[in-house]
């Protein structure tokens, strides 16, 4: 794992780059979902369910380990997976701060994925962050 979330998203944004057009970058994104984990049916709830998504989102926060984060995800629709997967590599193995000192925005901008992803799909991604960064915040306190 990159020692930053800004390392990480330079790993990213090289690949993408590399990638050239969206459908190759698509192909990717959905290469990247697959490699996750399943969740459990116990772990598919209400409690974990993201709100603000078309497609069927789970993101579950592991216990905090020497003060750093991690959570797991899922999705019923194979985009919105590796989209999942692409915050667990921003996200994952940092600290609260560290989270909430990144700014998503950006990266998706820099991704280009404001302009490849539907005003749905950017609406549940955005939903995903927002409880990504709840979950940071309510870390520290």
């Amino acid at each position: 794992m990159s020692n930053s979330a800004q390392a990480a998203l330079d790993d990213l944004a090289e690949t993408f780059d590399l990638l050239g057009d969206w459908e190759e970058r698509y192909r990717y994104v959905i290469e990247l979902g697959a490699e996750l984990a399943p969740l459990s049916d116990d772990e598919r709830n209400a409690a974990t369910k993201v709100s603000g998504c078309a497609s069927q989102v789970w993101l579950v926060r592991d216990p905090v380990i020497d003060g750093v984060l991690s959570w797991r995800g899922d999705s019923d629709a194979h985009i919105v997976r590796g989209l999942i997967a692409i915050l667990l590599r921003l996200y994952n193995g940092r600290s609260p701060e560290a989270v909430l000192d990144f700014d998503a925005r950006a990266a998706v901008e820099r991704l280009g994925l404001s302009e490849a992803l539907s005003s749905q799909r950017s609406n549940g991604l955005a939903s995903m962050i927002a409880r990504i960064r709840a979950d940071a915040d309510q870390a520290i306190r």
